[in-house]
């Protein structure tokens, strides 16, 4: 069962229980923590929702539909920046003539953490980042990195496949815009549901976890909140 549906239902149950619990002291904490806990976890829930999904009536919802272009730009700089500047560029040419491309050779020509980095930053930029701010913020997309490196180490590896870096006079100059129309065709070819996709894929799975320690935490505070009322 999906975690944050979970989450949503036991903090239900807490709440529907509390308020069937005849009278007894333990009563309004029951109700107090079953009350927070599913603000918490609902409020989560909508963020992470609202991040891919568009809500009737929200302003900002389905962020990554309605602004893909700024991903895409985002991560064409990204791509070309970190995977196809000049010194990687030769080493992956070098490669390519004394050995076949595997995401191994990619691993050590190109440093996937500082790659990472740079998608963080395409976020931090674009709307989806304000959006973020609500379920915790850059550092709760950390979990991410290593799907991510998998994801984008085996991207390269295809428009690599798709370059004829065996050429004897091959010059980065010359070469650069073949690379970055060959870069902008891929990323021209993707329609906004199909980056949505990519994301959602990527993050939602760990997103889910605010939800969690939404509940968890709203359960924890509420308990609090009961306990300064009976003081």
């Amino acid at each position: 069962m999906n975690k944050s549906l979970l989450t949503n239902l036991i903090s239900a149950a807490i709440c529907v229980t509390g308020f069937l619990l005849p009278e007894h002291p333990a009563k309004p904490f029951v109700v107090s923590a079953g009350l927070f806990s599913l603000s918490g976890a609902i409020t989560n829930w909508l963020a992470v929702h609202m991040l891919f999904e568009k809500v009737p009536g929200l302003y900002g919802s389905g962020v990554i539909v309605d602004r893909f272009q700024e991903f895409k730009q985002g991560i064409h700089g990204l791509v070309m920046e970190n995977f196809f500047s000049e010194e990687n560029f030769k080493q992956f040419a070098d490669a390519a003539l004394h050995q076949s491309i595997s995401s191994e050779t990619i691993d050590s020509i190109v440093d996937m953490d500082q790659v990472f980095d740079g998608f963080l930053d395409v976020i931090a930029k674009s709307k989806f980042g304000s959006m973020l701010a609500m379920v915790g913020g850059l550092k709760a997309l950390e979990p991410l990195r290593a799907p991510f490196k998998i994801e984008f180490e085996a991207r390269l590896a295809k428009i690599i496949e798709e370059l004829d870096l065996t050429q004897s006079d091959m010059q980065f100059e010359k070469f650069r815009p073949t690379v970055e129309n060959l870069v902008k065709g891929k990323l021209d070819q993707l329609e906004p549901e199909e980056v949505k996709t990519i994301l959602e894929k990527i993050i939602r799975e760990h997103l889910g976890w605010l939800v969690v320690w939404g509940g968890v935490f709203g359960g924890l505070i509420g308990v609090l909140a009961a306990l300064a009322q009976t003081h």
